[in-house]
């Protein structure tokens, strides 16, 4: 008889909020930018009617994306996602609407690594990224201490030797 996994209890940084508003909020600029200038094209060069009403649609669309991405899903994001740890398994768990819960086998690790943009450090956070032989897996803004700890339990479990370390 198998016995029951308890879900995952632990959680991302707070500020991982912040970092995937800030990261929204940026690509939705560039989006902005990018249409104004079409729309500038458009009054240049007196483009048919109908491109006028496409872009205007377009608008629409990333206004509506913009709403959706910067203001309602980091929270959602930050409200459902867990992961934990043990001897045997990774899990991890996220999504709203579709959840969906993994559990990765830690003889099936090949390896960890963290890994820290621009955003992230500012807010001294690090992503995570598990590579199996299949797959690829990542817990997104963990604060350094933890994913430091975390990498290196994940390696000891996996029983990953660090080349040069």
């Amino acid at each position: 008889m198998y016995s029951q996994i308890p879900a995952p209890e632990k959680r991302l940084s707070k500020d991982a909020v912040k970092v995937w508003m800030i990261s929204e909020t940026i690509s939705h600029l560039i989006a902005f930018i990018v249409i104004a200038v079409i729309f500038y094209l458009d009054s240049l060069f007196e483009w048919k009617e109908w491109i006028g009403w496409i872009l205007y649609g377009i608008v629409g669309l990333t206004v509506l994306s913009a709403i959706w991405s910067i203001f309602i899903q980091p929270y959602l994001l930050y409200k459902n996602w867990r992961y934990d740890l043990n001897e045997e398994f990774l899990q991890l768990k996220s999504g709203a609407f579709n959840e969906e819960h993994q559990l990765v086998p830690m003889t099936k690790i090949q390896s960890v690594a963290t890994n820290q943009g621009p955003l992230l450090r500012k807010y001294g956070l690090y992503s995570l990224s598990i590579e199996t032989m299949g797959s690829s897996h990542g817990i997104p803004a963990l604060p350094e201490e933890v994913a430091i700890e975390l990498r290196d339990r994940i390696a000891h479990f996996a029983k990953i030797r660090e080349v040069g370390q």
